[in-house]
This record gives structure tokens, C-alpha cells and sequence, in this order.
């Protein structure tokens, strides 16, 4: 297993603006690390640096001890994993897993023996005289991941390569890499878009937008505190409801576009001041107001404007002032648009950003739970 780290690390392709800026992370041994943000947020440039494939223009970047900015791709010890495959269609599925050892000049029978037990892992058994045009997508994608396991290489690189399939085979992929990843006990980096994937996948993730990074930490953490409220809206879906508010700490009161009040319990708001900020709340933190009683969630009314019922959930939209705000309720709700209901919020899971700099400046409470242990289970 080796670490990569990335110091200052810079890339611009005119010397004049950088497409990415001043990247600071320490990647560990054996971790499953996701970069994830928008379209052109620079994570696959970024990938493709730590692969040798574009040039650092400036900052260090070290695989394991060695500074590695000049090191040619063949010597970084890393393997590769595209998102569009990049099989080879004349080749079985058998020469395209070894195609990599045949050019390192490994001998024919250990690359028989490595094909076969990656083939074992991944389900090819079956599938190994059989030419790429052949399979369906998932195995295609399986094929290209044997092709970067078997080089046994300590570091695994990943460009969305769940992309092309379907959500049911994205969803059994996900899983397969993870179980794959821990049991080799390989470094992997991986980029994808797709925050649902980073959420799952990841031992730490790291948000990049325009080239900067927001965010580096475990899934849950910047779930529960993201930084600014481009990362609260990036991660979670529905993503965070948010809005501008004036703060009036005199009596513990968010006032929002429009003149809707939110009444916060005393010293809610102690050490903030006046002036404005941005409220961010999670529509599961937005709840029907019985079952609340008597816990002092404030209340308020708002008009319905959109619905979904989902069969296990119902999510819907509604009027917080001026702004359109989502909530998600369990279970199934007979609402319409139109409608003017109540909405409890759960006060202690709003974050409040700084106005101007977008800085978090009140956490939510976290709420991981963790299952009591049972009578006679070991300690």
C-alpha cells in the first residue's frame, strides 16, 4: 500500500489562469478516497495528473516517498480504470485482463494464473474466450476492473466508471468495488459526480468546485457540517434548503424574504449578531408538526406547491417566504398544491452561513445514532 500526497498542487494550460489551484491532500494507504464535484470542477485533471497522463504546472506530487512530477506513467505503479472501458474488441476477455502483464513481459503462466483468480473474483469465469462485443455493459466494466486488479498495482485510479450503466447494475457495482478494495487493501482514487456514489463508496471525500477544494472529510461529516453552502447543496438529495435571512437576536428570530418569521429557542442565536446570514436546513429536518408536541419546535404555515408520493416517502415543496423549500416526510401524505399546512422544524439541525463569505457559523447537532449494545454480547 502507498500514500499520495498533493502539495500546492497547480494546473493551467496558458501560464496564466489555473484550472485548478493550490491543492493540499494527503491521500493514506489503503483508503477508499473520492473526488467529487460538477462537471468541470477539475477532478478528472486532477486524476489524470496523479496518473502522469497531464503535467503538474506547479506544487509536488509524492506516490509513497518519491516525488513522482516528472516520473513517466509506466513507473508510477498505479493502475487505470476508464469510463468508457478502453477494451480491446479484437482481444478475448482473457488477453484483454493480461494485455498489461503481457507488456511488462510477465510469464505466460503466471499471467494464466492471475487472469484466472481475478476472472473468480469478478464473476468472468465464464466469460473469458469471449470477445468485449460480447458482454453486456456490466461485464465490460468488470473486465476493465480485472484488467487494473491483476496488475496488483498499490494504487487504483477510477474516472467514473459506473457512468454508462444502469441504475440497478450502478448500484451493485458500487458495492462490488468497495468489497474488491478491502479485501486487496489497495489505495483507490476515485471521481465521479455522482454524490450518492461518493457518500457510499468513500472513506474520505473531497469537493472540488472551479478548481478549488470545499470540503475534505468522511461522508457523514460533510453531510452533518458541510463548509459553505455550495458543498450543503452538492451533497444530499434533495439537497439543503437554503435562504437569505436577517437575524434578530433580541428574541432568537430568523426573519426570512417576505417577512416569515422563524422563532428560535432562547440563545439559539448567541454570539452571531444581526446583520444577514443564510439558513440551511435538510428536508427530513422540515416534519409534520404531531408527534412533535411538547419538544418546542417552532411552527410555521407554508403553501404546498409541488408533490410527490414516493409509496415509503412523500416529498414535497412549498413557500418559506420568498423561497421555494423542499421537505420529506415518511410514509405516504395526502397533500395537494395549494394546500397551506403546518411544518415543524427541528431548530437544533439548522446551519446558518455567513451572508458574504459563506462560512458555517452555527452546526447542526449531529445525529448519528449508534444501536445499544445487547444482553450478553460481547464487549
Amino acid at each position: 500500500m502507498k500514500k499520495v500526497e498533493l502539495i500546492g498542487v497547480s494546473k493551467s494550460y496558458d501560464r496564466q489562469k489555473d484550472v485548478i489551484s493550490n491543492i493540499d491532500v494527503t491521500i493514506e494507504p489503503g483508503e477508499f478516497f473520492v473526488l467529487v464535484g460538477p462537471s468541470g470542477c477539475g477532478k478528472s485533471t486532477m486524476l489524470r495528473m496523479i496518473a502522469g497522463l497531464e503535467e503538474i504546472t506547479g506544487g509536488t506530487l509524492k506516490i509513497g516517498e518519491q516525488v513522482a512530477n516528472r516520473l513517466p506513467p509506466s513507473r508510477r505503479d498505479l493502475s487505470m480504470v476508464f469510463q468508457n472501458y478502453a477494451l480491446y474488441p479484437h482481444l478475448s476477455v482473457e488477453d484483454n485482463i493480461t494485455f498489461g502483464l503481457d507488456v511488462k513481459k510477465v510469464p505466460k503462466e503466471e499471467r494464466k494464473k492471475r487472469a484466472l483468480e481475478t476472472a473468480e473474483m469478478l464473476g468472468l469465469t465464464d466469460y473469458l474466450k469471449r470477445k468485449p462485443r460480447e458482454l453486456s455493459g456490466g461485464q465490460r466494466q468488470r473486465v476493465a476492473l480485472a484488467r487494473a486488479i491483476v496488475s496488483e498495482a498499490p494504487i487504483c485510479l477510477m474516472d467514473e466508471p459506473l457512468s454508462n450503466l444502469d441504475a440497478k447494475l450502478r448500484a451493485h457495482m458500487r458495492s462490488e468495488i468497495r468489497r474488491i478494495q478491502r479485501q486487496l487493501g489497495i489505495t483507490m482514487i476515485y471521481v465521479t459526480h455522482d454524490q450518492v456514489e461518493a457518500m457510499t463508496m468513500g472513506d474520505r471525500i473531497m469537493i472540488l468546485h472551479e478548481g478549488k477544494i470545499q470540503q475534505v472529510g468522511n461522508p457523514i461529516e460533510i453531510y452533518n457540517h458541510p463548509a459553505n453552502p455550495f458543498v450543503a447543496t452538492f451533497i444530499g438529495s434533495p439537497p439543503m434548503n437554503l435562504a437569505p435571512a436577517d437575524v434578530n437576536p433580541d428574541v432568537s428570530a430568523l426573519i426570512l424574504p417576505g417577512g416569515e418569521e422563524i422563532r428560535l429557542p432562547e440563545g439559539s442565536l448567541s454570539g452571531i449578531g444581526k446583520g444577514r446570514v443564510t439558513i440551511g436546513i435538510r428536508p427530513e429536518f422540515l416534519m409534520p408538526p404531531e408527534g412533535t408536541e411538547g419538544k418546542g419546535h417552532p411552527v410555521f404555515r407554508a403553501e404546498v406547491t409541488n408533490v410527490e408520493v414516493l409509496g415509503h416517502e412523500t416529498v414535497f415543496s412549498f413557500l418559506a417566504g420568498t423561497e421555494e423549500w423542499t421537505a420529506k416526510w415518511n410514509g405516504q401524505w395526502q397533500i395537494e398544491p395549494g394546500d397551506r399546512i403546518p411544518i415543524a422544524i427541528d431548530e437544533e439541525s439548522i446551519c446558518l452561513f455567513d451572508g458574504e463569505t459563506g462560512e458555517l457559523l452555527k452546526k447542526p447537532v449531529d445525529r448519528l445514532r449508534s444501536i445499544p449494545a445487547t444482553e450478553g454480547a460481547a464487549p
